[in-house]
């Protein structure tokens, strides 16, 4: 029996590039009905203060439904407005000096691409989780870079091998309810969606497709 994770399994939403606060909160409310554990806003084409403002909102409602809420790239401001944790890529910063920053409370994730020995690193440096991706074609990004499903498992490897609660094997890159099987199967311990899951039809019946892949979370 492997040791838990400290990233909640199962579904994680990834917000899309919404400026309609009520549409996007909206829709964290289905995906949170339909077993979403985790939600990520990822703004890029927004102001800071735009994004502040949008994340005290999306903070306060993840916080109501028991969602963990982890902000994109800015740590500090993920400090100030009460975020469970920060998503770190290659650019936004040393994540030692952050972790040595923000304390232990602060969960941290940090995107690997298909790299495995950034994966070591990050968990050397405090990881919470490591993210692979993209696992399929991203509508998201078209042009990321592919991560084959085996480094899943070579990175749930390196993580049961830290101290408890280990740190999680996160899977991003066009993952629908269609294709999460294989994924899930191949040691992602949560699989982050964003097209899959927000622009679905139905956002709730999404999100229970998903969060049916972990039955035991």
């Amino acid at each position: 029996m492997t040791t838990p994770a400290r990233l909640p399994a199962g579904l994680y939403g990834i917000t899309p590039e919404w400026d309609d606060t009520d549409r996007l909160l909206d829709a964290i409310r289905a995906a949170a009905r339909g077993g979403m554990r985790v939600l990520q806003l990822r703004r890029k084409t927004v102001s800071l203060p735009y994004k502040h403002l949008q994340a005290r909102d999306v903070g306060d409602l993840c916080r109501s439904l028991g969602v963990a809420f982890i902000l994109n790239d800015h740590w500090r401001l993920a400090l100030e407005c009460g975020a469970d944790g920060v998503h770190l890529g290659r650019d936004d910063g040393d994540l030692a000096a952050v972790r040595a920053s923000a304390g232990p409370g602060l969960l941290i994730g940090a995107s690997c691409y298909d790299e495995i020995d950034r994966a070591r690193l990050a968990l050397q440096a405090g990881a919470d989780y490591i993210a692979f991706g993209a696992v399929y074609p991203s509508p998201t990004k078209p042009q990321a870079v592919r991560a084959p499903l085996a480094l899943l498992g070579e990175g749930r490897r390196l993580a049961e091998a830290m101290p408890a609660p280990r740190p999680a094997v996160v899977a991003i890159g066009g993952i629908t309810p269609d294709n999460a099987a294989p994924v899930v199967e191949a040691g992602a311990d949560a699989i982050a969606l964003v097209t899959g899951l927000f622009e679905a039809p139905d956002v709730e019946a999404a999100a229970r497709r998903c969060a049916a892949l972990y039955p035991q979370t």
